[in-house]
């Protein structure tokens, strides 16, 4: 069971998801605009978001900022009728971390959900187990990334695109290795979510790894001290 907060003004919509999931046993929230999200967000922790972006009374953008503020240990799942890339860029640099376009299948949405409840519950990492990369400590367990400088706050699949790149470290890993491992096996469409993610690894722990782009291939995590 997860705690799930669905944020969509579409009550046709809102209601259905909500019904399904608690049909699954998810404890479910469903908030018909931003501010009853945010008043959400400050009652307690989530394991998970679908938040629509066309929302009456606050840009979605900013409501998601505003979630991963609150919520930095959730995945959020962005639903919406946009499809531009640029909507998708925006939305995932905002703090989602998947992004489904309306119409969409009600069985495709679970299939997601259940891959990324799986991946975030520590649980199903197999046990205990570190990996140490240079002086970057990898705690798979506690789920935390540690440097010289102290701990670095990663998102849900920051963390795992990290875990999977350096349990790799000095060889290729393919786009496609990367999305199944780190999304979902079934996942199918735009693969630019992986470049923003890989983005923010950069910015956020380029003093202590160098992840490499092989164009048309996929990315590699460079041993330590190969800078």
């Amino acid at each position: 069971m997860a705690r799930i907060v669905i944020v969509e003004d579409d009550h046709a919509i809102g209601g259905r998801l909500a019904a399904t999931l608690c049909a699954e046993g998810h404890d479910c929230d469903w908030c018909p605009d931003g501010a009853a999200a945010l008043a959400r967000a400050e009652r307690g922790p989530a394991e998970l978001v679908l938040l629509d972006l066309g929302l009456p009374d606050v840009d979605g953008f900013e409501l998601c900022r505003s979630l991963r503020d609150r919520l930095p240990g959730a995945v959020i799942v962005v639903l919406t009728a946009r499809t531009g890339e640029m909507d998708v860029i925006q939305g995932l640099e905002s703090g989602a971390d998947d992004y489904l376009t309306k119409p969409f299948r009600l069985a495709e949405l679970q299939a997601r959900i259940a891959a990324h409840l799986r991946r975030a519950d520590p649980g199903q990492e197999g046990g205990p187990g570190r990996i140490r990369h240079g002086s970057l400590l990898i705690d798979r367990t506690a789920r935390r990334c540690l440097t010289p400088a102290g701990e670095v706050e990663l998102r849900p699949k920051e963390f795992d695109l990290l875990v999977r790149l350096a349990a790799a470290a000095g060889r290729a890993v393919s786009r496609e290795d990367l999305m199944s491992d780190v999304w979902d096996e079934n996942w199918f469409g735009s693969t630019k979510t992986l470049d923003v993610h890989v983005a923010v690894l950069r910015r956020k722990l380029d003093e202590w790894v160098r992840i490499t782009t092989l164009r048309h291939f996929g990315y590699r995590l460079e041993p330590p001290g190969e800078r």
